[in-house]
Order: structure tokens, then sequence, then C-alpha cells
């Protein structure tokens, strides 16, 4: 208290109170001591500099670290003399350059003044000189500051803003006269126009009116004028034409006995009777140029191995003996989406971007004949009967399954329901129905060859179904749901959801990765958009192992028709 008091009661020489004139209710004032946070600076030398002589001017040698005393202003910003710096090209040391362009300062000034002095300048070609301060120095054409006596575009006198209110009063006036009478008002070519319309971005710029096109311009009229008349004529959508060809890459297509190179080998099973979960990494397929799009086994053997490419190539591939690539074909000018073989291998489907369906000999690698509707196939399938293997369905973008008959070339049958691009078709109860799976959310069933709906399958729940597969026992579905889960769906009758089975733990969602069953059907296995492949117990419905195979995306999985613990995928 005694140390607040003594603050709070200062005495002055005399020991009186000093502060008798504050009241009673005043708080109590605290008088701190002012200290500056600058370091005390010896002047001596300073002192003794001025005094021997006065005028001195010696600026600061610049690789002086300490300065002891302080300088004067003319000592601060006098230029650095001496020889300039041995690498700086316009005699500024790299040290003192702060831009590209030498040394730039900073300089504050108000937005309004700057926009004033900015306008001004490209108004009249004159402003202020800031480094000389507003108002007393200018740049650019001098006489024309003489001339309108340094004003600006904001401070004009009173006589020139009549002058202009006159010159405006008396185009409105010349407007009303005129009104819309006389020719070539309305256009802009012609003086009138012109003289109507003064404040127009073009007044006072008449010009000569072009009479010819120039042949670049010609060119471009010819060809937006074609383009028009096939979009009218609905040509718009016709699929790109593409030279076929193929080339092989083995050693001969045929061996010493013979015999085709897409012939099954001897010593293979009859058939995958228990199938095993793969452990390690045997072969690596690679000679796409960009992203796999689809992979399917030769049909019984699996010796041969097809691969649809985001290159526009497809490539079949060898298995068994040497893993290389045995053959490319190329007839596609954009990715392709999805392949088929059918039963007996000899064949295939191709689906691309580019709008066409392509029925390839898997021997030969000619095309037997292509089909197109103009919209994109994204799936496409032969009918699993022997009998049958002349009909194709194709699954559109435009939301219809289209039926062709490849013998005559015709379509035979349109399936048009769904309201959404259509993504599967999977053949049930020995081949006399079908399901598709759309964008639209929704499962629909068929009978071959009749385009209604004899199951409609659709909840609020549900997601878009991308890929579907078929059990070997052929009594259920695997379809793959985008809300990273796998529903299991009965072929039967009413085609129910089995809400028993139910297998997750992937995250595919935004990505159309493949389902698929072993051969003996006790695992159902998946890719995963983190580049894993996830094997459930058909069963249990639990998860029996999952493992990466990929640094991207396992988009899809097959599992080889006769080897007991082969699996092949793709990203």
């Amino acid at each position: 208290m005694d140390l607040l008091k003594s603050y709070t009661e200062p005495n002055d020489d005399n020991g009186n109170n000093s502060d008798d004139s504050s009241p009673d209710s005043s708080p109590i004032r605290f008088s701190i001591r002012p200290k500056s946070a600058a370091p005390q600076v010896d002047d001596t030398s300073l002192a003794l500099s001025i005094s021997s002589n006065p005028q001195s001017t010696k600026p600061l040698d610049p690789t002086q670290h300490v300065v002891n005393y302080n300088p004067t202003y003319d000592q601060l910003w006098a230029p650095i003399v001496g020889p300039a710096h041995p690498y700086a090209k316009d005699g500024i040391a790299q040290g003192m350059r702060n831009h590209k362009l030498g040394f730039v300062e900073d300089a504050a000034i108000e937005p309004f003044l700057f926009d004033e002095q900015y306008n001004t300048f490209y108004k009249y070609g004159y402003a202020a000189d800031p480094s000389g301060g507003i108002g007393s120095n200018y740049v650019g054409d001098l006489d024309a500051v003489k001339q309108n006596n340094a004003i600006s575009v904001y401070n004009i006198p009173q006589r020139e803003q009549k002058k202009r209110k006159l010159e405006k009063k008396k185009e409105a006036q010349e407007d009303n006269e005129g009104g819309n009478v006389g020719e070539g008002v309305d256009d802009p070519s012609t003086d009138e126009w012109l003289k109507k319309n003064r404040k127009s971005p073009w007044s006072g710029k008449k010009g000569e009116l072009q009479t010819e096109l120039t042949e670049e311009q010609k060119k471009y009229a010819e060809e937006y004028a074609k383009k028009k008349g096939e979009e009218k004529d609905g040509k718009k959508d016709k699929a790109e034409v593409v030279a076929d060809k193929s080339t092989f890459h083995g050693k001969e297509d045929r061996d010493y006995q013979g015999r085709s190179w897409i012939a099954p080998p001897k010593d293979a099973k009859a058939s995958n009777e228990h199938c095993y979960i793969p452990k390690r990494l045997v072969h690596t397929w690679s000679g796409h140029t960009k992203g796999v799009s689809a992979i399917r086994f030769f049909p019984k053997y699996g010796h041969l191995i097809l691969s649809a490419g985001m290159d526009s190539k497809v490539k079949i591939w060898d298995v068994f003996n040497s893993g290389k690539c045995m053959r490319t074909y190329m007839g596609h000018s954009k990715a392709v989406r999805d392949i088929s073989f059918c039963n007996d291998g000899s064949k295939f489907l191709t689906a691309s971007y580019d709008k066409n369906i392509k029925y390839w000999d898997t021997e030969t690698g000619q095309v037997i004949s292509t089909f197109s509707t103009g919209k994109i196939p994204y799936v496409v399938k032969l009918n699993p009967d022997d009998d049958k293997q002349n009909i194709l369905l194709a699954g559109m973008s435009d939301k219809k399954i289209v039926q062709w008959d490849m013998n005559s070339g015709q379509i035979t049958q349109e399936y048009d329901q769904h309201l959404g691009a259509v993504n599967t078709i999977t053949f049930v109860d020995n081949n006399r129905r079908f399901v598709t799976s759309s964008d639209d959310k929704s499962l629909r069933v068929w009978e071959y060859g009749i385009p209604v709906v004899i199951k409609y399958i659709s909840e609020p729940h549900m997601h878009s179904m991308p890929s579907i597969s078929l059990h070997p026992n052929t009594n259920w579905l695997a379809a793959q749901s985008l809300d990273n889960q796998i529903l299991i769906y009965s072929t039967r009758e009413r085609f129910q959801l089995n809400k028993k089975k139910r297998f997750a733990g992937h995250v595919i969602a935004g990505y159309a990765c493949q389902v698929n069953f072993s051969p003996d059907g006790r695992f159902v296995m998946s890719g995963d958009g983190e580049g894993k492949c996830w094997f459930w117990d058909w069963k249990s419905c639990k998860v029996f192992k999952s493992f990466k195979c990929h640094e991207g995306v396992t988009i899809g999985c097959e599992w080889h028709p006769l080897e007991q613990s082969k699996v092949a995928t793709l990203d």
C-alpha cells in the first residue's frame, strides 16, 4: 500500500501534493515513466565528424554491419560509391534488388487519389507526380497541363460542366426531332444510325462493309451448314468408321500337328471341383497403353485370356505356356467398353465408345460383321444356347436393349422400359429369361424375345448396380451395389432379395467393380476402389481374405475355369 501511495500521491519539490485539483472520487492514477525500446547509440564520432567537416555527406560503407552513430538523412540515401557489382547487369548489386527490373519502393496512396490521377492521365495525357507530391509537379504532356489549368477528371470547373449539359441537351433535341424518320436509322452502316447512337462504342468508327467472305470464312460456313444439315436429318449419331486390322505376335499360327493356336491343351482337366484362395502373384500381363476395362477367360479351358483396353485395342494372351500376347485386334477408334466370347471361343464380340459392336474371328482376327444404332453400347451378350449363337443382345446408352440376328444383320427386337443407360445383361432360368440393371437404380426381368417386363425390382434404398454375376448353381444372382455391398437375389419366380446373405467390407462407391464367383460356388470375390481383391465365404458371408493387387482400382476379377486357385484381376 505504501508503494501504491507513492505512485498516487506524488509531491513537488516543496513537499506539497501536486494533484490537489483532482476530486476525491477520481480513480487511482499510475504515473509510469516512459521507456524507449531503441538501443543507446554513441554519437561522439558523429559529433567529431560534423565538427571537423560540417558539410560532409560521406555515404555509409555497404559492407559495414554495425553503425555506432546516428547517420544523417543524406548519408543514408546517398548513392553507393565505387565500382558496380561484377555480376550485376544494370549496375545494381544482386543484394539490392527486390524486383526483376531493379529496386522497387512501396508507395502508399489513397485509392481515390490513384483513380483520379490514373483517369486524368488517360483522358488529358498528364498526371500529378507522386514522388514530388500531389499538385506540385506533373508528368506527361506539360502543354496540356497549361491548356487545361491542371484540372483532373474529378475537378472539372463549373463552366465545363455547364458546357457538357448544353451539349447533351442539344443531342437530345436532335434525336427527338429526327425520331425514327428517314431511311437507314435502323442500319448500323449509315450516318443516320451513327448520329442517333452517338453513345455506342462504334460511334464515329464507320468502316467499309465486307462484301465478300474470305476463303477461311467460306470453308467454316460450309462445314457449319453441313453439320447443321446432318443434325436436321438425324445423321448426327452415326458411328465412326475405322479400318479393321489384326496383328499376330506368336511364332506360328499352327503347331507341328496342324492344330490352331487357339486350340486348348490336351492335358487340360475336365472341371474345377474344389477351389482355393490364391496366395501369391504368378504373372503380370502388360501391353495396353491405357487402362483395361474388361477381361474374359477362354470358355471351358481358360488357356487364353482376352482383354479390352481403353487404348481402343483388344488383346488375347497366353495363360498356360509363354504368357505373351498372341494377337492384337484393332478396329475401334475409341475405348472398348465390353467383350464377350461365344460358347466355343472361336469368335467374340466387342463394344466400344465409337458406337460400334464388332463380331471378330478369334483365330484370324477378321471382323465378321459390325452393328450400330448410333448409340454407345455399354454391354454385349450372346444368347448362351448353342442353337441361338447368332442372337446378339446389347445394352445401349439410350435406355434400350437391342437384339440383332447376326445372320441377317437386322434388329429383331427392342426392349425399351429402363429409365437410364443399361449396364448388365444376365441370362437366367435356362436362358429363357434375362435380368438387366440400369443407371435408374432398378432391376428388370424380361422373357427372351418378348419386350415386356415380367418383374420390376426398385426400392427407395436401392443404388445403381453396375455388375451382376450368376452363381454356378444358377439359383442366385450377385449384384454389386454402389453402397459398398453385394446383394443376393433369387432367380426363381419371385426374384426376391435374400436378406440373410449380404457381403460387405470393400469400398467400391463410384467404381463399377466386377463381382464374380469361384467355379465351385464356395467363394464370392470382388474388386475394390483401393486396389484390393476381396473373397467371402458363400455360406457364412464372412470375409475369407483380402489382399492388395493393384495401385489403382481393381475394376475386374475373373476366376480361372479349370485351375483351382488362379484368379485374374485388372485395373
